[in-house]
């Protein structure tokens, strides 16, 4: 058969026009239980009775396994937790000073965690580091926005 020609050219139909279709034998349930297609109206819907070693309603049986964390490890929150200063962390790294905000807010996450998992002294470091880095981002970023703000006035004098 040539490639360059399509199917009707060389005498040959797409589809099969009258095909009946083949006979199953293994593993498919008797012809009975599907509808006629002969024209006449169906007389059963939906799946066929099971027949088979499998029953209608029965599941495998399920195991439910209950673990516990290990006892060398504490996982009860902080009744006074520490200050995290999340939302101040996030404030300093997009309006402030990026590089030291994104480490205010890495120090405001591990401080988070360690009140989560109830330990005091990373807690109380962390929070205090996360301050510290906030407020000194805060600082540099007044700085340079009162830099800017002189430039524009001595842009302006000098310009007029």
């Amino acid at each position: 058969m040539d490639p360059k020609k399509s199917p009707m050219e060389v005498g040959q139909p797409l589809l099969p026009l009258q095909q009946d279709p083949p006979e199953y034998s293994i593993g498919f349930p008797p012809s009975e239980s599907y509808p006629s297609t002969s024209g006449q109206p169906a007389q059963h819907y939906g799946a066929p009775a099971a027949s088979g070693p499998y029953i209608q309603g029965s599941y495998p049986v399920q195991t439910v396994v209950t673990m516990q964390p290990p006892a060398n490890v504490s996982f009860t929150p902080l009744t006074n937790p520490e200050s995290d200063y999340l939302c101040y962390s996030i404030f300093t790294l997009l309006c402030c000073c990026l590089p030291l905000g994104s480490a205010a807010l890495v120090y405001s996450i591990t401080t988070r965690d360690a009140n989560m998992f109830g330990h005091q002294p990373i807690a109380s470091r962390n929070s205090r580091m996360a301050r510290i880095l906030n407020h000194v981002s805060v600082g540099i970023g007044l700085f340079f926005w009162l830099i800017c703000v002189i430039n524009i006035i001595l842009l302006v004098i000098t310009i007029s």
